[in-house]
């Protein structure tokens, strides 16, 4: 077993995880800001622009989310329980399924998109220019998609041998380059043509082919744990199982999670331009949640995947238990400061009272409640880890039927409003958050034994 692997299941839990977690959290906090630029960079061009961006906003997420969260996650935890049991060779073979598994994802939702996305955009309310601004904006996204499937997937590589600084140091090189580019090419500065949302799409994607490059350059050169090397391209039938016995009940969630949000935005959109607009901007400030928990979240799934390779259910627990608790109080206290500000960070992104508003009435209904995002999310990575994904995809079904259902029920039959949707919305987030946590108190993982 290599001296990495070997400090990493033997250091203690609670420094190691803050060592691991922090390169990861800074970054993901860096990275989350490209979409908050992105919005307060879309918003200069009118509510109609914002409320375009708020229809393909949840096609975007199902992107990242699926390549990060559920793809991304499962191979971390199939390399990270590989070289946990000591087989470094099954860990690079693993390099290559994941790889294949990228291209098939990218090119299978490109698929999609072609054939269903306009119709999708349209029942989500999107007519007119602000349809035509939201469809052009994916088929730049879906188009380029495999880049960002591989900056997902090869980071992930990355966070599966334990080294959480390289991929988080080219997440803020991301970053940089992406939000000026971003506000080049939609507002047209600098002499360059003025594309409005789509200049957005088209920055993700070119900052996605850079990084993902350098990402494989990298990896293909020798002196880490593993390697991406021609010796082990060859493809096994136990492998991909391997990686799909974490990622399919993985995919349930970011399929779900959109699943919400587009049944969300579809209620939204029937109070009308404003509302939607408003809804876009809170729920861009929700998926911060994503990205931070991430940063914490990846580190556990390597070090929960580690522990439970060597046969160490006790400390993967353990680091489960902290790990979520730091989730649980950093998303819980920026629920709380955007719930109890919104006159302070709304304003950027709109002059439009109504759009204000709507936006205000999201963050403080669903703001408290994000502590329980970040604990169940954590929980969730955590156990992508363990390998062990029965309870983290009862608690998401448990989640859309909530959001949804009780969401519906008291915009329309109690005739709340608004307010009823964000309200299904903010009891579903508690409930996720809680199955899982409860799941793990039960004893989830003994059963890996």
């Amino acid at each position: 077993m290599d001296e990495r692997t070997h400090h990493m299941l033997t250091s203690a839990p609670a420094p190691l995880l803050l060592r691991m977690a922090t390169p990861n959290a800074l970054a993901f906090a860096i990275q989350s800001s490209v979409s908050l630029a992105e919005v307060w960079i879309i918003g200069q061009l009118g509510t109609s622009a914002l409320a375009s961006i708020a229809l393909a906003f949840p096609l975007l997420m199902l992107i990242q989310t699926m390549s990060g969260g559920a793809l991304g996650g499962a191979v971390t935890s199939s390399i990270a329980r590989a070289l946990g049991s000591g087989d470094r060779e099954r860990a690079q073979k693993l390099i290559w399924h994941g790889l294949a598994i990228s291209a098939i994802g990218a090119g299978l939702f490109l698929l999609l998109f072609l054939i269903l996305g306009r119709a999708l955009i349209a029942f989500l309310g999107g007519r007119g220019e602000i349809l035509e601004q939201a469809f052009d904006y994916c088929a730049v996204i879906f188009g380029g998609g495999l880049f960002l499937w591989l900056v997902s997937v090869v980071g992930a590589v990355f966070r599966g041998m334990g080294d959480m600084k390289f991929p988080a140091i080219l997440m803020v090189a991301s970053a940089v380059l992406q939000v000026p580019l971003t506000a080049i090419l939609v507002l047209g500065l600098f002499g360059a043509p003025q594309l409005g949302i789509v200049g957005a799409a088209y920055s993700a994607v070119i900052s996605g082919i850079l990084i993902s490059a350098i990402m494989l350059i990298i990896l293909a050169r020798p002196g880490r744990v593993i390697q991406l090397s021609q010796k082990y391209l060859s493809f096994s039938k136990a492998l991909f199982q391997d990686i799909f016995k974490v990622a399919l009940p993985g995919c349930m969630s970011p399929i779900f999670t959109i699943f919400i949000i587009l049944s969300l935005t579809a209620m939204v959109a029937t109070f009308g331009e404003a509302a939607l607009a408003g809804y876009g901007i809170g729920s861009r400030i929700e998926f911060l949640v994503i990205p931070l928990v991430f940063g914490i979240g990846a580190a556990m799934t390597s070090l929960v995947g580690l522990s439970i390779g060597s046969g160490n259910i006790e400390r993967a627990e353990k680091i489960g238990w902290i790990g979520s608790a730091s989730a649980a109080c950093l998303t819980g206290i920026l629920g709380l400061v955007l719930a109890l500000f919104p006159h302070v960070w709304i304003p950027a992104f709109t002059n439009d009272q109504a759009t204000f508003e709507a936006a205000r009435s999201y963050i403080q209904i669903v703001g408290p409640f994000f502590a329980f995002q970040g604990l169940g999310l954590s929980l969730y990575f955590a156990s992508q880890g363990a390998g062990a994904m029965r309870w983290p995809v009862i608690a998401i079904l448990a989640r859309v039927v909530l959001a949804v259902g009780v969401g519906w029920l008291l915009a329309f039959w109690f005739d709340l409003g608004l307010q009823g949707v964000f309200i299904g919305a903010a009891t579903a987030m508690a409930t996720f958050g809680l199955i899982i946590a409860a799941s793990l108190k039960l004893g989830a993982w003994r059963s890996l034994r």
